[in-house]
């Protein structure tokens, strides 16, 4: 049998049920290192993790043997346990359903790994909410009834 020879660089957005800041800073980045070891444990590449308290943002080199929203569910399972069974928050911790998905060339490697890394400067000007709906407007994703995310009453 034929080997896969593929280039699939994929960058996933999901956020917090209803949305709530839960990701605090103090463990951020242990959230990043346990996510980057069930990504890679799936044979997939991390390229860059990072978000802010209310979202996050995963940039990948995806396998094509599984598919995304299997890795995503892993994803979001897993840290999920990962929170709970090492109490990093006292409050209920869980993902909300549903996910953005793009998928980049190898041209823009550089520039999305930066977008992401750069996210607490980045929010300083633009909501979550501004920047997903500019990610579906550039990406010609068509959100008609679709609810990607519970938005705040407030929020832009």
């Amino acid at each position: 049998m034929a080997d896969v020879f593929s280039q699939l660089y994929i960058h996933l957005v999901f956020a917090p049920k209803h949305r709530h800041s839960l990701i605090h800073h103090s463990w951020e980045e242990d959230l990043y290192r346990y996510i980057t070891g069930v990504v890679q444990t799936r044979g997939h590449k991390l390229l860059a993790i990072g978000g802010m308290p209310d979202h996050i943002h995963i940039f990948l080199g995806l396998k094509p043997a599984e598919s995304i929203s299997d890795l995503v569910r892993e994803i979001k399972v897993a840290s999920n346990d990962f929170i709970r069974n090492e109490r990093l928050t006292t409050i209920k911790f869980d993902w909300q359903h549903g996910y953005g998905v793009f998928s980049h060339s190898r041209s823009q490697l550089d520039a999305v790994c930066k977008y992401i890394l750069n996210q607490k400067e980045h929010h300083r000007r633009k909501t979550f909410k501004e920047e997903f709906l500019k990610f579906c407007e550039d990406f010609g994703i068509d959100i008609g009834k679709k609810q990607f995310f519970e938005w705040f009453e407030n929020e832009a």
